[in-house]
């Protein structure tokens, strides 16, 4: 009994321990890029744009790109990955073909992102002719992000008690009418976190887009973007770092990379009280 206790004492205190220098690690990380990174964060970074003959630098085109390529990934993303998350849960029988899609989606999920590039340049930029841009960029974007959206989806969909369903379709609703107004709403909270999940990837990624989006750093409205060489915020960091040598402008993009992270998160965290409020209040 007294071994037990010991060992059920030290396996708690290296719990302890590794959370404690997780979050050590974490913090040295954010405080350093900070440290480092905010001194030369300027108003003239923010708004401006690099230009050779004038000697400047600037983020504001990748920042507008950044933007593009969130909003177009989502959109393409979001309606497959949810839809395919109802379908698997709320209407596919189990059998090997739900299986078979299941296992496609996490071999998906491990997949290095360096191979998404490749694969999106071979496919979306020169088979399907759709250049370097926010299109192809964003298309590939949607292809990795999608496990995290359906299965982030499914478990949501799970999570909702099936007393729900059979109140509902015992009122006389049909399958897609409890799925529409009982099943989805009472999922929401999962499915917002998994979108914004999927938006913290997509703002960090930069090996797929090196590829697809290109590192060229323009002003453009989004439909020329959309066909255009548009570098976002990650790939840029990765510009400066590697090809200009620029590390103080390096870590003034990665201090502004985290502070957008670090308000997704804060944004994730409102948001699930938010909804588990109005559940609460239902």
């Amino acid at each position: 009994m007294g071994g037990r206790r010991v060992r059920d004492g030290l396996l708690r205190g290296a719990l302890w321990a590794s959370g404690v220098l997780t979050c050590a690690l974490l913090a040295f990380l954010i405080g350093f890029v900070l440290w480092r990174g905010l001194g030369h964060v300027s108003w003239g970074l923010l708004t401006g744009q690099r230009s050779y003959l004038n000697h400047t630098d600037g983020i504001f085109p990748n920042i507008l790109n950044t933007l593009y390529m969130i909003l177009f990934t989502l959109a393409a993303a979001l309606p497959v990955g949810v839809g395919a998350a109802v379908y698997l849960t709320e209407y596919a029988p189990a059998g090997p073909w739900t299986s078979a899609i299941e296992f496609a989606a996490e071999t998906l999920a491990g997949i290095p992102s360096i191979l998404y590039g490749l694969v999106g340049m071979l496919f979306f930029v020169r088979l399907l002719r759709l250049g370097t841009g926010v299109v192809s960029g964003g298309l590939t974007l949607a292809v990795m992000i999608l496990p995290v959206v359906l299965r982030t989806t499914q478990e949501a969909l799970k999570a909702v008690p099936r007393s729900y369903r059979e109140g509902a379709m015992g009122l006389g609703a049909g399958r897609w009418r409890t799925v529409y107004t009982v099943v989805l709403p009472g999922a929401a909270q999962g499915i917002v976190t998994g979108c914004i999940l999927s938006v913290g990837r997509i703002v960090g990624e930069s090996a797929a887009l090196l590829f697809t989006a290109g590192t060229a750093a323009r002003a453009a409205g989004l439909l020329r973007a959309l066909h255009t060489p548009s570098a976002t915020l990650s790939v840029s960091l990765y510009v400066y770092a590697n090809e200009y040598g620029d590390l103080d402008t390096a870590m003034a993009i990665a201090a502004v990379l985290l502070l957008i992270t670090l308000a997704i998160n804060l944004l994730a965290a409102r948001t699930g009280r938010r909804l588990d409020r109005q559940k609460g209040g239902e």
